[in-house]
């Protein structure tokens, strides 16, 4: 057994176990390096200690002083483990969209927890970046950790995770997959292992489909930490100095539902409960290894636990709530029986134009239209983010802009939603005519609010009722 004198000296040296049941008909030997066993929950710990230290050691960071950092979870996690046994203040700027369990971990270790929920670019003002690096500057001893272009984050990884995984394997590890967040883990750990074995290893880039990394449109995607999102309206698309591009030898595209059911049956395979990013690493894994032989040893970087996630990709209401498939179809009429397909128009676009569009594609002016910002190369449905609302063909007849038609939605139902679902019942019609219907957590269609209510609906002036969706 081993004994550490301090919780700092647990970190790092996670196993790696062998998949059997989940990897069955695969002919490689497939590992998963089990970094959740890191005393705050994920492969984040590394990197947060090694950025800490750092600091200490350039002066960047003195005794008594404040970190401050911009996170989805986990490397605020990391770093407010270190920082409440080190002593310092943590200051941590994240979106409500992060999972609750991992707002509650934060709030555990004593770090401030500060709710940015702007929808804007990187550079903008009130971004969740700018909200940081300003509170950074006007507080006294602070130092903003900068995960995404610090050095220290893929140094860690060259000098320990890399390491570890050569030597576990014996120098038989011949793919490493990792997703690509920051870019730390994939570009330190992929460099030490094509190094040590004279470029024999083969690193892949395990990427949300929607990701700019993997050649995606940038569009916002369900599983946390994993990707590179990029805002519709942003000037540039900055990728982080962390990350070595030229250390991957390809990506591996994984869609959100792919990473889920990948996790949730590992859960129920492996007897491992991992988070949605690791999902995306076995999904890619998995993928890979179909076309290897006997004589290849995968390894697929896990990042977290799924403890993290138990009220999102492991609870069927949420599942159900966002359009993803869960375990069993819902019973009864769903919001899919009376959603219909609706088009879009970009909020830029002359509403002349789009009128014109609608009308050749054979829309009424009582349907409803989709108003969204504009995303080139657009490879899915929109992200319910990528909407500003919606509006009509007919209130666009005439409009100076399109954002000057928009009204707001109601809430957001999944395609598999049963109708006797809260979120359904409580819609009240103040909260807007039109909810978007979300397929696979993407807006496929709309329903109307006297679809679902139809004994509380009065008639007039509501948009017209379609087909519904095939």
């Amino acid at each position: 057994m081993a004994r550490y004198e301090s919780v700092l000296d647990a970190i790092g040296a996670t196993p790696l176990i062998r998949l059997t049941r989940a990897a069955e008909g695969l002919r490689p030997r497939v590992y998963v390096k089990a970094e959740w066993q890191n005393p705050g929950g994920s492969v984040k710990d590394r990197a947060a200690l090694s950025m800490i230290r750092r600091a200490e050691a350039d002066g960047s960071l003195r005794p008594g002083g404040t970190v401050v950092e911009v996170t989805s979870g986990n490397t605020g996690i990391g770093l407010a483990l270190a920082a409440a046994h080190l002593g310092y203040r943590m200051v941590v700027f994240t979106g409500s969209q992060t999972s609750r369990e991992k707002r509650d971990q934060l709030a555990a270790y004593g770090a401030e927890v500060r709710l940015v929920d702007a929808f804007v670019p990187r550079d903008h003002p009130d971004s969740m970046r700018s909200q940081g690096l300003r509170f950074a500057a006007e507080t006294p001893g602070a130092w903003f950790v900068d995960q995404y272009d610090n050095p220290a984050n893929p140094a860690t990884h060259y000098a320990t995770t890399g390491p570890e995984i050569w030597a576990d394997t014996a120098g038989a590890v011949t793919h490493f997959v990792a997703t690509v967040g920051t870019g730390g883990t994939i570009s330190g750990t992929g460099r030490y292992l094509r190094e040590v074995s004279g470029g024999r290893v083969r690193v892949i880039g395990a990427d949300p489909v929607t990701s700019v990394y993997s050649g995606g449109d940038g569009s916002q995607k369900y599983i946390e930490g994993a990707g590179h999102f990029l805002h519709p309206e942003a000037a540039a698309d900055v990728w982080p100095l962390a990350l070595d591009s030229g250390v991957i030898d390809r990506y591996v595209a994984v869609e959100d539902q792919d990473a889920i059911d990948a996790v949730r049956r590992l859960a129920r395979t492996e007897g491992i409960l991992a988070g949605g990013s690791s999902g995306v690493a076995l999904a890619a894994a998995f993928r890979v290894a179909e076309h290897l032989t006997e004589d290849d040893t995968v390894v697929a970087l896990l990042p977290d636990s799924g403890r993290a996630y138990l009220s999102t990709y492991f609870n069927d209401g949420w599942l159900a709530a966002n359009g993803f498939r869960g375990p069993a179809p819902a019973q009864g009429p769903t919001a899919a029986d009376h959603a219909t397909a609706a088009p879009l128009v970009e909020r830029h676009e002359d509403p002349a134009e789009a009128v014109r569009r609608l009308e050749a594609e054979g829309f009424g002016d009582d349907d409803v239209v989709l108003a969204a910002y504009r995303r080139s190369g657009r490879l899915l449905a929109p992200h319910h983010s990528d909407l500003i609302g919606w509006t009509t063909l007919g209130r666009l007849r005439g409009a100076v802009t399109v954002t000057g038609t928009v009204r707001p939605f109601g809430p957001r139902l999944g395609i598999g939603l049963p109708l006797s679902d809260r979120a359904v019942t409580a819609w009240s019609r103040a909260e807007g005519e039109i909810a978007p219907v979300l397929d696979r957590g993407r807006v496929t269609g709309t329903v109307l609010w006297r679809a679902l209510h139809p004994i509380a609906a009065q008639p007039g002036g509501e948009p017209s009722e379609k087909p519904p969706l095939a």
